[in-house]
C-alpha cells in the first residue's frame, strides 16, 4: 500500500505537469505515448486500491484550468475526454461492455477520425454565434469568441431553418496541412517564426490576445457533436443524424463520418482510415467510435471523466527507416552538450525529419548507434522524432563506436562530465560563442532583464558583427552601433524583421526601432535583484531560485561572496545548487563581466537587511552539518557545538587537533583529516566570517516594522521614464509595500508617471497622497 500510494502521488504530479504544459503553455514536453502509459498506470492503481481514489486526481478531470488572460466560460454540459484503446482486444472489450449492458447483439456505431487540433464549443442563441470557448478543464474553458469569429468555416449565423433557440456545437479547430505548409513557407521567406506542427499551430492561434493574428492563420473548424439543445425543438435521435443536421446548418463535417456495426465494422473502418491517413487534408491520430443512438448513449452513461459509450482508437506511432550520416554536437545556453544525429531526410509522422536529438552519450551507447547504420525513426503526432533502433549495414561492416569530442566545437574549451550526471558540458561558459548568443538572449528576455526589442534576431546580428560579445556590452551600445548593424544585415540580405517593418511603414529609413531598443536597455539598468540573478544564466538558478537568493541575501555582493555551506542552508537550495552558484561566481571571466555590468551603470534593487529567520538558521551545530565533514552526524555536530559554542574557538581547537574533546576517536580523526586540507580550513574561516556578517544584518525579529513602507498600499499609473513599472513595483514590495492595481479609499500613495489617467483623477478626488517619478526615485535612493 505504501508503495502504491507513493507511485500514485508521483504519477498525479507528473500528469498535472504534463497537462499544464499541454493545455496552458501549448508547449508539451511529454510524448502522447508516454502520457497515455502513465495515465493508464494511474487508472489501474486507483482501481486496484479504491482507497487511493481522489476527486483531485487527473483521472477525474480533463486537462487544466483556463488561462487567466481570458474570461472563463462554464460549459452547460461538461466537455469530457475519451478513454483510449490501442489494441484490438481493448476495442473488443469496449463493445462487449456495451452488448452486455444494452443486451444488443450488434449495436450501431457512429465512426469518425480523431482530429489532432483543439476542442472547441460554439453556442448559438436564436441562430447567431454568441460564445466560443476552449475545453479548458472540461467544466470551464476560455472565452475565445473573438478569435473564433475569424475562422471562415464557423458560421456566424446558422444557415437554413429549424434550429433550436439554444444550440451548442462541439468540434475541433484544426490547421489543414496545405495551409500549415504554406504559412511556414511565407514565414520562412519573410524571416518570421515558424509553426512547429499543425496541432500546436491551431492551439497557439486561438490563444492569441489579438484576433488579427488569429485571422492570419489557416484554421478550420470541424464539427463532431452537439452539447446543449433547448427543448423548443425536438433533438436528433442519433449522433450521425445530428452531424447531418449540423452540415445542413453550415458546418464542416468530415466525409469520413460513417456508421457501422460490431467489432468487425469498427476494425475495418480503422484499417481503411489508417491506409488513407497520409492522404487526408489534416492530421489525425486515430478513430473515434460512438454509440449512434442517443437513447443508447444515455443508458450507458459516464464514468468520472469519459463517456462509457465512446472510445478513441489510437494509431500506433509511425516509424520509417533511413541512414545515419553523421553525429554532431550542439552547445546549449548553459553549456550542455547535445549529440544530434544527421539523417538522410525521411518523411515520418507528417514531417520531413533530417535531424534527431540523441540526448546524451549514454543514449548513444544504449542504442549502439553508429555513423553509417540504418536507423528506425519514430514519430507519433507532434512528438519530437526519436531513433528507436539501429541496424547494421547489409555488408555487416560497421564503423567504430562514436566518441564524445574532448573539446567544444565553438570555443575549444574542454568538455567535462560531472560525476553522476548524464550530460557533458562546455567549460567555456561566457567565453564560448555558442553559449554567448543564447546567454545574451536569455539575459534580455522578458522574465529576466526584460529588454523589449532585443530579440533573438537582433542579438544574433549584434554578435555576428562583433558589436556585442558580453552582456555588459549591451549597456555601451549607441545609436550608430545599431544602425551599422542594420546596414550590415541589409548588405547581407538579412534585414531584421522589426527594423524592416518600421522602415517600410514610414516609407523611408527610420532609427525609431533602434531608439526604442536603447530606451529599453536604459530602463533595465535598475532591475530587481532576482531578475538580474536569473538573467546571469547561473546553472540551476531559475526564477524561483533567483527570488529566494534575493530575499535571503539581499545584495548581489553577498550572493557573489556566499560560501556554499551558507547557501545550502537556505530553504529550497541544496548542495548541488549551492556549489553551482559558487562555481559560477568563482570563474574569473564571470566576475569580470559582473563587474563590467556594475561599471556600465546596472544597479540592482537591493536591501541591506536579511530576514530575521537567519538567526535560527545560522545555528552553529546546523552549520557544522552543512559543511559535510565525514562522520560528523547531526548528533556529533550538536555535541561539538556544545563543546565549542564560539565558532572562533572551534577554529582554534581545530588547529590543535581538538585535544580534550569527548567525541569518539574515529569522529575526531575524521575532523583532523578534513582540516588538514587547506581548502577546507579556508572554507571554515569563510563560513565563520560570513555567518557573523549575516547575523549582524538580520533584525532581532521579522516584524514588518523593519520595512520602510510596511502596511502601505500603493498604486502605479502612467509611464515611468527611468525604470519599468515592473521594476518599480518590485522595489516597493522589497520595502514592504503592497502594490495594488486600482485606487480605493484604502490606498495610501499613488505614483503617477506621464499620461496618468483615471487613477490619478480618483486619487486627487479622494485626497490620496500623490508622488511623481522624481519623488519615487528620491524615496528609493533613501
Amino acid at each position: 500500500m505504501d508503495s502504491a500510494r507513493a507511485r500514485v502521488k508521483e504519477l498525479r504530479r507528473w500528469l498535472e505537469k504534463a497537462n499544464y504544459q499541454y493545455y496552458v503553455l501549448d508547449d508539451p514536453e511529454a510524448s502522447d505515448a508516454e502520457y497515455d502509459q502513465k495515465f493508464r498506470e494511474l487508472q489501474q492503481l486507483e482501481q486496484q486500491f479504491p482507497e487511493l481514489q481522489s476527486l483531485s486526481s487527473p483521472s477525474h478531470r480533463v486537462g487544466i484550468a483556463s488561462d487567466a488572460a481570458f474570461t472563463s466560460v462554464t460549459h452547460g454540459i461538461p466537455m469530457l475526454s475519451l478513454n483510449n484503446a490501442f489494441e484490438t482486444d481493448e476495442v473488443e472489450a469496449f463493445v462487449a461492455r456495451i452488448v452486455g449492458k444494452l443486451d444488443q447483439t450488434d449495436p450501431l456505431f457512429a465512426v469518425e477520425p480523431k482530429f489532432d487540433g483543439l476542442a472547441i464549443s460554439l453556442r448559438y442563441d436564436h441562430g447567431e454565434l454568441t460564445v466560443g470557448a476552449t475545453r479548458g478543464d472540461g467544466t470551464t474553458g476560455e472565452d475565445v469568441t473573438a478569435n473564433l469569429r475569424t475562422i471562415v468555416s464557423i458560421p456566424l449565423r446558422l444557415q437554413g431553418e429549424g434550429w433550436p433557440q439554444v444550440l451548442e456545437v462541439r468540434g475541433e479547430v484544426v490547421m489543414p496541412l496545405q495551409g500549415f505548409h504554406a504559412y511556414n513557407e511565407r514565414m520562412r521567406a519573410s524571416g518570421g517564426k515558424l509553426l512547429v506542427n499543425p496541432r500546436n499551430g491551431a492551439a497557439g492561434s486561438l490563444r492569441q490576445l489579438d484576433p488579427r493574428i488569429t485571422a492570419t492563420r489557416p484554421l478550420q473548424f470541424m464539427a463532431y457533436g452537439i452539447g446543449l439543445w433547448s427543448e423548443d425543438v425536438a433533438p436528433p435521435t442519433s449522433h450521425h443524424g445530428g452531424l447531418e443536421q449540423l452540415a445542413a446548418w453550415g458546418f464542416s463535417v468530415t466525409d469520413w463520418a460513417r456508421t457501422t456495426r460490431g467489432v468487425s465494422g469498427l476494425l475495418e473502418y480503422f484499417r481503411q482510415l489508417g491506409a488513407e491517413r497520409d492522404r487526408l487534408p489534416f492530421d489525425i491520430d486515430g478513430a473515434v467510435y460512438k454509440l449512434d443512438r442517443l437513447r443508447d448513449q444515455q443508458e450507458m452513461g459516464f464514468v468520472a471523466r469519459a463517456p462509457r459509450w465512446a472510445i478513441a482508437h489510437k494509431f500506433p506511432a509511425q516509424e520509417r527507416g533511413t541512414t545515419l550520416l553523421a553525429i554532431d554536437v550542439q552547445i546549449g545556453r548553459t553549456g550542455i552538450v547535445t549529440p544530434v544525429a544527421r539523417l538522410d531526410p525521411v518523411f515520418v509522422g507528417g514531417v520531413t525529419v533530417s535531424n534527431v536529438t540523441l540526448h546524451n552519450e549514454d543514449q548513444i551507447r544504449r542504442l549502439d548507434v553508429r555513423v553509417g547504420d540504418r536507423v528506425i525513426v519514430r514519430r507519433a503526432g507532434d512528438v519530437i522524432p526519436e531513433i528507436v533502433k539501429a541496424v547494421a549495414p547489409e555488408d555487416g561492416e560497421r564503423q567504430a563506436p562514436w566518441q564524445m569530442p574532448s573539446n567544444c566545437p565553438a570555443c575549444n574549451s574542454e568538455l567535462v562530465r560531472e560525476e553522476g550526471e548524464a550530460a557533458w558540458r562546455c567549460s567555456g561558459e561566457w567565453v564560448c560563442p555558442a553559449q554567448r548568443v543564447e546567454s545574451l538572449i536569455h539575459f534580455a528576455s522578458r522574465r529576466a532583464m526584460d529588454i523589449e526589442g532585443l530579440g533573438d534576431r537582433v542579438v544574433e546580428a549584434l554578435v555576428r558583427h562583433g558589436i556585442v560579445s558580453h552582456v555588459a556590452d549591451l549597456y555601451r551600445l549607441t545609436l550608430n552601433d545599431l544602425l551599422a548593424m542594420k546596414a550590415a544585415e541589409d548588405a547581407a540580405g538579412r534585414t531584421d524583421e522589426t527594423a524592416a517593418a518600421l522602415t517600410a511603414r514610414s516609407g523611408k529609413p527610420s532609427s525609431k526601432w533602434a531608439e526604442n531598443i536603447l530606451q529599453a536597455i536604459d530602463q533595465s539598468r535598475s532591475p530587481a535583484l532576482e531578475r538580474l540573478l536569473f538573467g546571469l544564466g547561473i546553472r540551476h538558478v531559475g526564477e524561483s531560485t533567483g527570488k529566494v537568493l534575493a530575499r535571503q541575501l539581499g545584495t548581489l555582493d553577498r550572493v557573489q561572496r556566499a560560501p556554499w555551506p551558507i547557501l545550502k542552508a537556505i530553504p529550497d537550495i541544496g548542495g548541488e545548487v549551492a556549489r553551482a552558484i559558487v562555481h559560477f561566481m568563482e570563474q574569473p571571466g564571470n566576475r569580470e563581466q559582473m563587474q563590467a555590468l556594475l561599471d556600465a551603470g546596472v544597479t540592482p534593487l537591493e536591501r541591506t537587511e536579511v530576514p530575521a529567520e537567519w538567526r535560527a538558521r545560522l545555528n552553529w551545530a546546523d552549520l557544522l552539518v552543512q559543511l559535510e565533514i565525514p562522520k560528523l552526524t547531526a548528533l556529533r555536530a550538536k555535541q561539538l557545538a556544545d563543546e565549542y559554542p564560539d565558532p572562533h574557538a572551534f577554529a582554534a581547537a581545530a588547529l590543535g587537533g581538538f585535544e580534550g574533546s569527548a567525541l569518539p576517536t574515529d569522529t575526531l580523526q575524521s575532523l583532523r583529516d578534513w582540516m588538514t586540507d587547506a581548502r577546507n580550513s579556508s572554507l571554515l574561516q569563510h563560513v565563520i566570517a560570513f555567518r557573523a556578517e549575516l547575523l549582524q544584518a538580520a533584525p532581532a525579529n521579522d516584524s514588518a516594522d523593519n520595512l520602510r513602507y510596511a502596511g502601505k498600499t500603493m498604486v502605479l499609473t502612467g509611464t515611468l521614464q527611468s525604470l519599468t513599472r515592473d521594476a518599480a513595483k518590485q522595489a516597493l514590495e522589497l520595502l514592504g509595500a503592497k502594490v495594488a492595481g486600482s485606487v480605493s479609499a484604502r490606498t495610501d500613495v499613488v505614483i503617477a508617471g506621464e499620461a496618468a489617467g483615471s487613477k490619478l483623477d480618483k486619487a486627487l478626488a479622494l485626497g490620496i497622497e500623490v508622488w511623481d517619478e522624481a519623488r519615487l526615485l528620491k524615496e528609493l535612493d533613501e
